[in-house]
């Protein structure tokens, strides 16, 4: 392990991120499953990347089939990116109804400012101060942890405001998240940047899925919408049915965006991505920029998308994510009866987990505890992580054939960690 790290730095350069104090070094995956070099296996509760499962058949064999058959880029005719286009776009609402496919959903978070640019003629962008959406030299700047000691000087164009939290901060209807939006885009219009768009993941993820009532995105879609800008959505995360009640997130908060994004779970690991928006937007962003990408939307990985939609279908997975989301909200609000570390316990579908804290009395953040707890389910084969501003909840997003004998396992083995952790002090 120690010389893989040291080579890994060699190649790759200091710094490269890995998971856990000590990195797992995997070599198979197969469902939900991950297996390391030892040939240890673990429970994987993290990786939305493989939505619909590790090595998945039907996807690895429309992957084969169309690799021997043709690949190539969308300036020649192929119907492929039709079919999977329309398909798509029928699980939005109307308007949303045209789209762009990339290889990552950092190009579509770029390209979907560039189409707020475009439609506004302003360059001023939201969004929270706990969120990540990418790492181009634009998007960058959205997520205050990924900030650039040297850039472009692109920061003046966006401002951050108060991620929701609903533990601390109490916002039932959205009403107070809507008037930081609304001073955050006075800021913009006042600094003559003027104001283009409000960019959102509809589950606020990264900052620790707070819990919200429906339609609680209304309230700034509104504001925004009546400020001439433009309502992006992220749903890189919180897509392709994971949120259990919905296919999206968004319809999920009860508004339609400007814009969707799409990234990491459309090809369950294959490098596609996308955007979907409306046909006035497309319009006016194919008049303004010049826009081409070489693999995006290729032949493989439209049939590796289509693929996964087919899973997700077939196997009626959202309704999966619903179900299990539920059973675990269940089960970890029985362990916090137990357990006062923590604090808050929410779900959204097949995302869940629980903040730790050091007091409920004072809500303190336990980061510390938290690091711990992922360091100890590692060892014990099973792989999760922590996010939010203060890094103390816990990020269980498993991929989507995840069922209940694998959570049972989850939180048996979690149960097991809390016990021996808090008897230790």
């Amino acid at each position: 392990m120690t010389d893989l790290i040291a080579r890994r730095r060699a190649l790759l350069g200091p710094n490269v991120s890995t998971f856990y104090d000590e990195p797992v070094h995997i070599v198979r995956g197969e469902g939900v499953w991950l297996w390391d070099a030892e040939g240890h296996r673990y429970l994987d509760c993290y990786n939305n990347v493989p939505h619909v499962g590790h090595a998945n058949p039907r996807v690895i064999e429309a992957l084969c089939r169309q690799a021997s058959t043709l690949n190539t880029h969308t300036r020649y005719l192929h119907d492929g990116i039709l079919d999977y286009v329309e398909r798509l776009t029928a699980t939005f609402d109307d308007p949303l109804s045209t789209a762009i496919l990339t290889c990552t959903g950092s190009e579509a978070n770029d390209i979907a400012l560039r189409m707020a640019e475009a439609m506004t003629g302003k360059r001023g962008i939201i969004a929270t101060d706990a969120t990540y959406h990418g790492n181009t030299a634009l998007v960058s700047h959205l997520s205050k942890s990924n900030e650039p000691e040297v850039g472009f000087g692109l920061g003046q164009y966006v401002r951050h405001v108060e991620a929701p939290d609903s533990y601390r901060s109490p916002d039932p209807d959205g009403s107070r998240f809507a008037a930081h939006v609304a001073r955050a885009i006075a800021d913009l219009e006042a600094a003559g940047v003027g104001f283009a768009a409000l960019i959102v993941c509809p589950l606020f993820l990264n900052e620790g899925f707070p819990t919200q009532n429906a339609g609680w995105l209304r309230p700034a879609a509104e504001l925004v919408r009546r400020a001439g800008g433009l309502l992006i959505c992220d749903e890189v995360q919180s897509g392709f049915g994971r949120c259990g009640s919905r296919f999206w997130a968004h319809q999920k908060q009860g508004v339609t965006p400007d814009v969707v994004t799409l990234g990491k779970p459309m090809g369950n690991g294959h490098p596609v991505a996308g955007l979907v928006t409306t046909p006035e937007i497309m319009a006016r962003f194919r008049q303004a920029f010049r826009y081409f990408n070489t693999f995006g939307g290729n032949p493989v990985s439209c049939a590796v998308a289509m693929a996964v939609l087919d899973e997700l279908r077939d196997n009626d997975l959202q309704h999966n994510a619903a179900r299990i989301g539920q059973m675990a909200q269940q089960r970890l609000t029985q362990l916090s009866t137990r357990y006062a570390v923590i604090g808050d316990v929410r779900q959204s579908g097949m995302v869940f987990g629980a903040e730790f804290v050091l007091s409920r009395d004072s809500k303190a953040p336990a980061p510390e505890f938290a690091n711990r707890v992922v360091n100890a389910m590692r060892h014990r084969g099973i792989l999760l992580s922590r996010l939010g501003r203060h890094k103390n909840t816990l990020k269980i997003r498993p991929p989507m054939p995840f069922g209940a004998d694998h959570l049972n396992l989850l939180i048996d083995t979690l149960d097991e960690v809390l016990a021996e952790m808090t008897e230790a002090g």
